[in-house]
This record gives C-alpha cells, sequence and structure tokens, in this order.
C-alpha cells in the first residue's frame, strides 16, 4: 500500500515523539513492503513563529491533499502565561479539525499487563479495563462565542450543539459497542445543562436503533469518580467536546502514563492520529518523553486503513519493551533509556524480532544488542 502522510509535530516534545513514531511507520513499511510517503508542515507556536498563523494555508493544503495526518503536539508556555494574547498555538489545532471535518475523537482505554503496577490506582481495580471514549470534537464551549466585555471584567463562552453533532458520534459509539460488549454509557450535566438535555434526548433515540445495546446515563462529576473507582463497568464512553478532554486526562492514570495514551480523530474523508499528551515543555529536548502514545497512533493510522498484522507488530514490539522494561522513566525511574532509544528498540523489533529475544538490560546497551 502506498499511503501520503501529513506529519506536524507542533511544539514541545511533539518533534520528538513524532520521529518514533515515523521510525515504526518506516520499519513497518520496510517489512510488510509498503510505501509511507511523509511530508512535514508546521503547526501551532512554531508556525506562529515563522508564518504569524498558527495553522498556515501551506500547512492546510498538505493536510487536506494527504490520506493520514500524524500529530504530534501543540501549545508554548509563552502563550499560555499571556492570557491577552490573541493568536494562540491551540487555535491552529481547533482551525483543523474544522477545516477537515473532524467530529469524532476515539481513545482506547486498556493497561499494558506489565504496567499495572505503574498506575497510582491499585492493580485489583484496573487489571481488565477495557473501554473506549468517543468524544465530540466539532462543537460546544471550545468552538462557539466568545465574549469580553470593554471594560475585561465579564467573559463569556457560549456552549452550543446541534442534532446533527450530537447524531453523528452517537452513531459512531453504538456501532463501535456492538463489535464489542454492547454497552454505552452517555457523560453529561443534564441536571443543569441544556445541551446535556439534548444530547440525552437525541442519544436515547437513537439507543432505539440499537437493541442489542444497553444504554446508560451518568452525571460527569460522578463519572470522575467511577472512572477511578470501577473502571471495568466501562464499555464505550460517549461524551461532548470538554467534558471528554477533561475525562479523557482523567483515565490516563488507569494506563499508568498519559505518555501511553493514543487516538485517532475521525471525519467523513480525513483522519488524524495522536497521542493524548500534551507538549510537556519540561522534558523539551532532554531524550525522556515517553514516545509509546505516538508509536501507538501510527498504530491507529495503520489499522484505520485496514493493514491489520501490520498495526499488531507495533502493539507486539511495545509489549516487548515494557516487558524488558525498555520504557522512559515516567513509567521507571530507574531506566536508563531515553525517547530515542525506546523508539529505536520499537523500529529494530518490527525488523528483527529474534535479534531481541536475548536483549538484557541490565548489561547490554540498545545500540549494542540490536542495528537499525
Amino acid at each position: 500500500m502506498n499511503l501520503k502522510i501529513a506529519v506536524l509535530a507542533g511544539d514541545g516534545i511533539g518533534p520528538e515523539v513524532v520521529l518514533q513514531a515515523m521510525k515504526a511507520l518506516n520499519a513497518t513499511a520496510l517489512m510488510f513492503d509498503h510505501e509511507f510517503i511523509f511530508e512535514e508542515a508546521l503547526i501551532g507556536a512554531a508556525a506562529i513563529d515563522k508564518t504569524g498563523k498558527p495553522l498556515p494555508e501551506q500547512t492546510l493544503n498538505l493536510c487536506l491533499n494527504t490520506e493520514a495526518v500524524l500529530f504530534g503536539a501543540i501549545g508554548d508556555l509563552k502563550y499560555d502565561n499571556d492570557p491577552e494574547a490573541k493568536i494562540r498555538p491551540e487555535q491552529g489545532l481547533f482551525q483543523l479539525r474544522n477545516a477537515l471535518g473532524l467530529f469524532a475523537n476515539s481513545k482506547s482505554i486498556k493497561p499494558y499487563e506489565g504496567l499495572l503496577s505503574s498506575s497510582p490506582l491499585k492493580k485489583e481495580i484496573i487489571e481488565g479495563t477495557d473501554f473506549l471514549i468517543y468524544r465530540e470534537l466539532s462543537g460546544g464551549i471550545y468552538f462557539d462565542e466568545k465574549t469580553l466585555s470593554e471594560d475585561g471584567k465579564v467573559a463569556t463562552d457560549l456552549c452550543k450543539y446541534t442534532e446533527e453533532q450530537i447524531l453523528r458520534i452517537a452513531h459512531l459509539a453504538f456501532k463501535a459497542a456492538q463489535k464489542r460488549n454492547n454497552i454505552v454509557t452517555l457523560i453529561d450535566k443534564a441536571n443543569v445543562l441544556e445541551t446535556s438535555r439534548l444530547w440525552r434526548k437525541v442519544v436515547t433515540e437513537v439507543s432505539k436503533e440499537y437493541p442489542s445495546v444497553e444504554l446508560n446515563y451518568l452525571f460527569v462529576d460522578n463519572a470522575a469518580k467511577q472512572i477511578v473507582a470501577k473502571p471495568k463497568q466501562f464499555d464505550v464512553i460517549l461524551i461532548e467536546n470538554l467534558f471528554g478532554d477533561i475525562l479523557s486526562e482523567v483515565a490516563s492514570v488507569i494506563t499508568g502514563s498519559i505518555g501511553m495514551l493514543a487516538s485517532s480523530s475521525i471525519g467523513a474523508s480525513h483522519t488524524l492520529f495522536e497521542p493524548v499528551h500534551g507538549t510537556f515543555h519540561q522534558a523539551k529536548g532532554k531524550n525522556i518523553a515517553n514516545p509509546f502514545a505516538s508509536i501507538l497512533s501510527a498504530a491507529l493510522l495503520l489499522e484505520h486503513f485496514g493493514l491489520v498484522k501490520e498495526a499488531k507488530k507495533i502493539h507486539e514490539a511495545v509489549e516487548k519493551a515494557i516487558a524488558l522494561k525498555v520504557v522512559t522513566t515516567d513509567l521507571n525511574p530507574e531506566s536508563k533509556f531515553g525517547t530515542n532509544e525506546v523508539g529505536d528498540f520499537v523500529s529494530n523489533f518490527i525488523l528483527n524480532k529474534q535479534d531481541l529475544l536475548y536483549f538484557n538490560n541490565d548489561n547490554v546497551s540498545i545500540g549494542q544488542s540490536t542495528i537499525v
């Protein structure tokens, strides 16, 4: 298969972790006789610094004319610490999602066996957890009208949803549940918010088209507690934009590190794959950022295009790295391996599994035990 992939590494640790994902994809292409063509472009703070825009026209045109987008991270402290800034890095991602028609974000919450002890939650609570989060991306408080009074003392953020926005992601969630354990949990705040009440009305109607799927409801504050107290109860979570952003972070504790969470954003004709973590500027350039989420985002990209065997190989590589403790320090404080070494291990595993079966991380360095 030939694929043209737009690479938007972005800011902070984005370029470092995306590089590891590209290594994994290149190794996969070599082993399975594919051709992946990468074309890089600017977005976010890096784009503002060079062009004055968070999403340059050249970047947008590239994304509109490629099969998929591999995304890193976006944001910069100089904008985070300046509430007066009118142009912000995050605007680039919002604009890109809108232009590509990306309306649904999917994340898998399933801890690796070798990382159960890395989670702050008890092993017996998280072991066996396996659920998906379907977060709506095109509406809600992030996208709608924002105002600030002339004296700067009153601000508003409008939260608006349409029936159509809810319908299209609801159908995705129910179809996903049909392939799993037939349970959808809608998370909202319908006791307070009119938008949440519309969500309940629309999703309840949609559920009638999927009689085999059980529909449950949870208020978002209770859901935050349930995700960390009883995560095994969930199968598919359906949630609006802001609440989904927050609860995805909450759910990351189940996996032991937010550096393990990959996601796919889906539209009618475009897709984007990205790690859930942010820019983590404190780690920028230090070779300590966890690349697994970006590497697993590459696996999601392969799965989307039907390359299931290839995606499975990446998952196997990550599992082997975890088993041999070839991980960054967020997963093992005693680890001597960095971002690049972990990425090399994954790509080497894909290229030649046998070379790694005798890997001993106590006395052999990654460079000595494998050859790229």
